[in-house]
């Protein structure tokens, strides 16, 4: 394999010093206009950047008295696990701490939740237990599981696709072009396919075509090399433009992205992408961000881009995960609950203080619960949705046998429709058997706060985590329990 990389590398330099000659290759635009071009191209950054992550500061434990509800987004991300199994099966090394969101380790699983009841969106679940890593205090997790589809809206893509030099190595734009192959293999043949990309310049490589043309498609993908700087930002008012042109009203109108998030030219603020996304969110166009590679990967900006456009950020580091986020968890493309906000308020009767744990950036006011105007984030298709909070119990319990609170939850149907309200009330005891969701909940969550070294992780090593997981596994689909629990058996040897 490394073998012929070095020949097609070699194609591909010689290739490129023809062009500079004879104008006969458009490296700018990463395509080769006549004939199908290799999968790799032949340049190589010196000195990657190096991959940039933004702060988190941990949630803290919070008087019930003072302030008993509790507000926040769902998050549908599951890009941090992804990224974290990288550094550990690729590097021997665990992720820096900023790289741990330990809310998409929870929801980089599916859960064994019910469906929701016929004619609802929704589903809600929760539970309680005693917390692993610290007996004296309690574990509450929530449940959302989104309906599945039994069909499926009409779909317009638009691929947009980082053809810049930074993507020219075989765990980026190489497999990039494989998942969206593979995901144009899952769609209808009435749904839409565009193509835009950019390096130094953006250009539309693949007007609107129908799924069903898979040759055409294919063709324009098996053409695209990587070379060039990285005008991001004005790829992607691009790309938003061209679904607008191509919007199917009632359908699924999304972007898709595949990146290393080097944006180096034109538009490169995180702030005027944030805003940039925000306005075309409000037109009804989703965004799908995939991360790929390490060096330049800017986690930092794609999810503050994706979290203020209707967005889900994943990562994508190997084959397996791509059949993940392209087949098995497919449904994730199609949203059937948006702007998802959830509201817990205790009963400082029965809980004394709260924390949840994770989902720091997707905190919201208690005001934005009842705010239909306050963005939030989408739930796809039987998707599920984890959170978990670590409760101190009151010393007294006057009100014993009561719930400790109540679940809220509001959604709409559709984007710019009046939210929904959900209301579901929190269980009474703690359960006296721990069940295979809660087991690998409290895994997801003791294993980030060690990775994490968390003030809050309390007894919590690796080897309780690896024993919350194997007492996870009696729902396992596609066995990514079992790889959980080998991943943290590969994470305590770590150096």
């Amino acid at each position: 394999m490394k073998k012929s990389f070095s020949i097609i590398s070699a194609i591909a330099a010689s290739a490129a010093l023809v062009s500079c000659s004879v104008g006969s290759l458009n490296m700018d635009s990463g395509m080769y206009p006549e004939y199908s071009a290799p999968n790799e191209g032949g340049y190589v950054p010196d000195e990657p950047g190096g991959d940039r992550y933004d702060e988190i500061v941990e949630n803290d434990f919070i008087n019930t008295a003072d302030e008993p509800t509790s507000t926040f987004s769902v998050d549908c991300d599951g890009a941090a696990y992804a990224n974290m199994r990288r550094y550990i099966l690729e590097s021997n090394a665990l992720p820096p701490a900023n790289a741990v969101r330990i809310e998409e380790y929870l929801n980089y699983f599916t859960f064994d939740y019910p469906e929701p009841q016929e004619g609802k969106t929704i589903a809600l679940n929760s539970e309680i237990y005693v917390c692993p890593w610290n007996a004296e205090h309690q574990l509450l997790r929530l449940g959302i599981k989104g309906k599945s589809l039994a069909k499926r809206p009409a779909s317009n893509f638009v691929f947009l696709i980082d053809v810049s030099g930074s993507m020219n190595s075989d765990d980026k734009l190489p497999l990039l072009k494989s998942s969206l192959k593979t995901l144009v293999t899952r769609l209808d043949p009435k749904d839409r396919v565009s193509i835009i990309t950019y390096s130094g310049s953006v250009k539309k490589v693949l007007e609107s075509t129908l799924a069903s043309d898979t040759k055409t498609i294919y063709a324009a993908i098996d053409r695209l090399v990587a070379s060039g700087s990285t005008n991001g930002g004005d790829a992607m008012r691009m790309a938003y433009e061209e679904a607008l042109e191509n919007y199917i009203e009632g359908g699924n109108n999304r972007v898709v992205m595949g990146t290393d998030g080097d944006f180096n030219v034109g538009v490169t603020s995180t702030e005027a992408l944030v805003e940039m996304v925000e306005s075309y969110a409000r037109n009804g166009i989703y965004l799908t961000v995939c991360g790929f590679g390490r060096g330049n990967l800017n986690d930092a900006m794609i999810e503050s881009v994706t979290n203020a456009g209707n967005g889900t950020y994943e990562y994508i580091d190997s084959e397996d995960e791509m059949t993940k986020v392209f087949v098995n968890d497919f449904g994730k493309f199609f949203a059937v609950a948006n702007d998802v906000k959830a509201q817990i308020t205790f009963d400082s009767t029965r809980v004394k203080s709260y924390r949840l744990i994770g989902y720091e950036n997707r905190v919201l006011s208690n005001e934005d619960f009842e705010n239909d105007e306050k963005d939030a984030s989408e739930i796809g298709a039987g998707q599920t949705i984890t959170a978990l909070y670590e409760l101190v119990m009151a010393e007294t319990e006057p009100a014993w046998g009561l719930p400790v609170g109540s679940f809220d939850v509001r959604y709409k149907e559709s984007l710019g429709t009046e939210s929904i309200l959900l209301s579901d009330e929190l269980p009474s005891v703690s359960s006296e058997k721990l069940s295979a969701n809660m087991a690998l909940a409290a895994a997801c969550a003791s294993y980030g706060m060690v990775l994490r070294d968390s003030k809050y992780k309390g007894t919590s090593t690796f080897s309780l985590a690896e024993d919350l997981a194997g007492s996870s596994l009696d729902f396992d689909p596609y066995g990514y329990r079992a790889q959980f629990l080998e991943l943290i058996q590969k994470a305590s040897n770590c150096k």
